[in-house]
């Protein structure tokens, strides 16, 4: 597991990220997500933060563009934590925008209106668009919060978001590319898979002019990506699955509590057991239990 958390730190690119290092790219992307008409990719001035913030985790994109430090992120496993990520991106990034000192003067200092946006493509069932706010991770509400980031999340798995789709065609075609991807991963092996995606898109026109100048790279990056996802959804089940099974536990003893006093001894069974249906047979029993005693007797001692 820790070696390949090396890697992920130190891999320099995704798929997602060599797309759009072209300003012409990106300039038609923002331009589809915001309705506008600039035709200069000179204008489009890049700003990305390289293995700065969080776990030296890379942001995707970032750049300059009509007043807007824009800040765009690819995702294929939801984090709901992109707010908090996004905050302290972007605190770095103006770190990086305002000279030195200008924070003390008895002037105003400027800064650029900033822009959060994530491209999302994983397998987890997400809406086509939605609001990720800081205030949601506060551990109380708050009705007017003194802080708040919002990001706006975006569904770009095929057949999600389909205006945008067609108005930004490399958008359209990288949601095709990484579903071919898939579909030859549930029949063969990753590598596989991705070299016969890249071959079956190529031949399509999906992306083609891109596979063919940098297929060699793609193939390696797609593979790694792939299976770093996979990775993934393997933990959050491993860590969902976990947290299913101590919120059972701790129905049990909430149950058991309106009985009278739970030995630690028992406390302690109770929390540490792993088993899912064990602890739903003992959650029917403490429901059922007229006593401490009579659940004690019930699961056996």
């Amino acid at each position: 597991m820790e070696e390949k958390r090396k890697v992920v730190r130190n891999y320099k690119d995704t798929v997602f990220r060599m797309l759009y290092r072209d300003k012409k790219e990106l300039l038609a992307l923002y331009n589809a997500l915001n309705g506008t008409d600039y035709q200069n990719p000179e204008e489009l001035e890049t700003y990305t933060l390289e293995n700065a913030i969080y776990m030296a985790v890379k942001n995707d994109v970032s750049f300059l563009l009509g007043s807007e430090l824009n800040l765009y992120e690819h995702q294929a496993s939801f984090n709901p934590n992109m707010a908090l990520r996004d905050l302290l991106y972007i605190s770095r990034q103006l770190e990086k925008y305002i000279r030195e000192g200008s924070l003390y003067s008895g002037s105003l200092t400027r800064i650029p209106v900033p822009r959060f946006v994530v491209f999302y493509n994983g397998n987890c069932k997400q809406p086509e668009r939605q609001i990720l706010k800081l205030s949601d991770a506060f551990e109380k509400r708050v009705e007017d919060p003194e802080l708040e980031l919002k990001v706006l999340m975006l569904n770009i798995n095929v057949g999600n978001n389909n205006e945008l789709m067609e108005k930004c065609r490399t958008l359209k075609e990288y949601s095709e590319y990484v579903a071919c991807v898939r579909e030859h991963a549930s029949k063969e092996k990753i590598e596989d898979a991705v070299e016969h995606a890249v071959t079956e898109c190529i031949q399509k026109g999906i992306l083609s002019d891109f596979l063919t100048a940098q297929r060699s790279e793609v193939v390696a990056m797609s593979i790694f990506e792939y299976n770093e996802e996979e990775e993934m959804r393997k933990i959050r089940k491993a860590e969902y699955e976990c947290g299913l099974e101590e919120g059972r536990a701790k129905d049990i003893l909430l149950l058991l509590e309106d009985l009278g006093n739970i030995s630690k001894e028992l406390h302690d069974r109770i929390m540490q057991t792993r088993d899912q249906e064990l602890l739903g047979k003992w959650l029917k029993l403490a429901a059922r239990a007229k006593s401490i005693e009579d659940f004690a007797e019930a699961v056996g001692k």
